[in-house]
């Protein structure tokens, strides 16, 4: 038995949500199919964050939802658009993290997700620290 019609969504309708790609397969369970598509996992952490556009040293205050090895998602009502160089810094607890990044998807009242691209050892270590936590915390969760 596969998706109720009624749950499926139209061709049209269909979009990638977050980093993800939407697979159509011919058996009737694999309407449709989420793959992941990123290199490291992606965990619930909350932090507020500043994104500064490197050019023209624009600001934007933010809030992480989610985190991961290689990147981040933001969410804000106005983003910066997709390829925008930027510097992200996070802050949660007493700890600061701070990487050169990039925008690699952006949600219009949404949210944007950017990658990192240049972490100096110091906020590498933050960032391990916070996934770890992350980790164990979703590992409690789940089970």
């Amino acid at each position: 038995m596969g998706v109720p019609k009624w749950l499926r969504p139209r061709d049209d309708e269909i979009q990638p949500i977050r980093g993800t790609i939407v697979v159509r397969g011919s058996p009737p369970e694999a309407d449709i199919a989420y793959l992941e598509k990123r290199r490291s996992p992606r965990y619930s952490f909350i932090a507020s964050a500043e994104l500064i556009e490197v050019r023209a040293d624009v600001r934007i205050v933010s809030r992480v939802s989610e985190l991961s090895l290689h990147g981040c998602y933001l969410d804000m009502m106005n983003p910066f658009p997709k390829g925008t160089p930027v510097l992200v810094k996070i802050a949660a607890g007493d700890s600061f993290f701070e990487a050169k990044s990039e925008i690699i998807y952006s949600q219009p009242n949404m949210g944007a997700g950017v990658r990192f691209q240049q972490v100096e050892p110091a906020s590498q270590a933050v960032l391990e620290r916070w996934l770890d936590g992350a980790e164990k915390d979703h590992q409690r969760q789940s089970g």
